[in-house]
């Protein structure tokens, strides 16, 4: 698609703005009179930054023999029977 005339772009404004906002294209060039006139390109919207460690504290910590451990009793819980 890359370049367009601008009454197409007035026709089909929407599709350019949807090809370019799901990546389809890049960005997309309006000529007026066959000259680029103008350029379509998605908003970079900044990204929410993560917190990483909300939960640190939390809960207390478990060794690896205590994790398996669980196995047994996750088991019985889901089966309602003892190995």
């Amino acid at each position: 698609m890359g370049m367009v005339n601008m009454h197409e772009a007035k026709t089909s404004l929407s599709k350019l703005v949807e090809a370019v906002e799901s990546g389809a294209e890049e960005e997309i060039v309006i000529a007026r009179n066959g000259k680029p006139a103008a350029r379509l390109v998605p908003i970079a919207v900044p990204r929410k930054k993560r917190r990483l460690g909300l939960l640190a504290g939390k809960y207390p910590p478990m060794d690896f023999e205590a994790f398996q451990a669980m196995d047994a009793e996750i088991e019985t819980m889901f089966l309602g029977k003892e190995k």
